[in-house]
């Protein structure tokens, strides 16, 4: 085939979004390693018009976050077309999309393996992946029989999304009056990261603990986004480039003249990324719950048990209880854990030494730290962070 007969495709989709990066991803590996494409792509906004240069340049065919102000001008292009977007079905547009239902569920299994057993969602109204995902996980809570409360924010249907997210950020007063009013604790859900950063700045402002009183989870495992959070968001993490690999299958298909039979296909997503907004053991005892937060905010200060019975109201021998009891481990091994996910962490994403990670998490020698590493993960700090990495890459 020469360079002039291979088939022009269009990509109409946003590269400033985690989850479109992981689209343009699929794409291309579908693009490089099945067939001959010429991909044609422009940086763009989730809701842009599609671009000028699409009318005059001759296109083969084309993958896209279509919606309501994109379906007509791509119609005219007279080519297939494949939907990654599903904000709402279109004759003749095959979609994919990722399984929203899967989403809600490892949201719900994540806060309920962390002990929440009271559940809230946050989310866009009129927005049709944030509309699902409320329905699904308030499903998945009424079947666990616990209580469930949710809040939107306000938005017509056919609104663009940028615009339903502006609307969230104008909704921070209203919002922080409904978490202020969750009982505690309860586990979050949030449409998105987005969503889940305007959360976590109104929990803050409204001096709301996380993940202690409010444990919030997000979707997209946006590494810019979830990172900036304060606490940083635990998030669900879709399987986006299987997303864009199988729209490219289907638009290989579909230039070859078969028009695929489902108007949707959904691909499961991959796992949770979990970070602070989650990282906890929710517990109903008020008392256990301010403890459990002072360790994880000093253990690596070099505290130990005698400094939490001085800070907790009860005497150590009553502490020593209340955490066997509701925890199943001493307030020595909680502060223990704690030290050890902070190790971990710090070999993980930095290339620090452990003499210079020990101080960080409590230790004054780095022999201490190894040895208690060893102890709790089976693993030298050296073996952990040659294994970490080696999954990453």
């Amino acid at each position: 085939m020469n360079q002039k007969s291979r088939p022009q495709i269009a990509l109409l989709v946003e590269a400033s979004r985690a989850y479109g990066r992981e689209l343009l991803r699929g794409v291309a590996y579908f693009a490089r390693t099945q067939v001959n494409w010429s991909l044609l792509h422009q940086e763009m906004m989730l809701d842009s018009e599609i671009p000028d240069w699409m009318t005059s340049s001759r296109i083969d065919g084309v993958i896209a976050r279509v919606d309501s102000h994109t379906i007509e001008p791509l119609r005219k292009l007279k080519v297939p077309i494949v939907d990654v977007r599903c904000n709402r079905e279109f004759a003749g547009v095959p979609q994919v999309e990722t399984d929203n239902r899967l989403v809600a569920e490892l949201a719900f299994e994540h806060l309920w393996d962390r002990g929440f057993r009271r559940f809230a969602f946050c989310g866009f109204r009129s927005a049709s992946y944030s509309d699902a995902r409320l329905r699904y996980f308030r499903e998945m809570v009424e079947q666990a029989s616990c209580p469930f409360t949710f809040y939107q924010s306000q938005g017509r249907p056919g609104s663009t999304l940028t615009s339903l997210e502006y609307a969230g950020m104008m909704d921070i007063e209203p919002m922080s009056k409904w978490l202020s009013k969750l009982q505690r604790p309860t586990g979050l859900f949030v449409c998105n990261d987005i969503r889940g950063q305007q959360v976590l700045n109104a929990c803050r402002t409204a001096n709301i603990a996380v993940p202690d009183d409010i444990g919030v989870i997000g979707v997209d495992d946006d590494d810019a986004i979830c990172l900036l959070c304060d606490p940083p968001l635990s998030s669900v993490r879709p399987d986006a480039e299987r997303v864009g690999y199988r729209a490219a299958e289907l638009l290989h298909q579909m230039l070859s003249g078969y028009q695929p039979e489902a108007n949707v296909e959904y691909v499961s997503p991959k796992s949770v990324s979990e970070r602070l907004s989650t990282k906890v053991v929710a517990v109903e005892d008020v008392e256990l719950a301010k403890v459990c937060r002072y360790i994880r905010q000093h253990a690596c200060d070099g505290i130990n048990v005698g400094d939490v019975a001085a800070y907790s109201s009860l005497s150590r021998r009553q502490l020593e209880r209340r955490f066997h009891e509701v925890l199943g481990r001493t307030p020595h091994e909680q502060i223990t854990a704690t030290q050890i996910e902070r190790v971990k962490q710090l070999l993980r994403e930095t290339d620090m030494t452990l003499e210079q990670i020990a101080p960080k998490a409590g230790y004054s020698h780095k022999e201490s730290l190894s040895a208690v590493f060893k102890r709790e993960t089976g693993h030298t700090p050296g073996e952990y962070r040659f294994e970490s990495r080696s999954l990453d890459a």
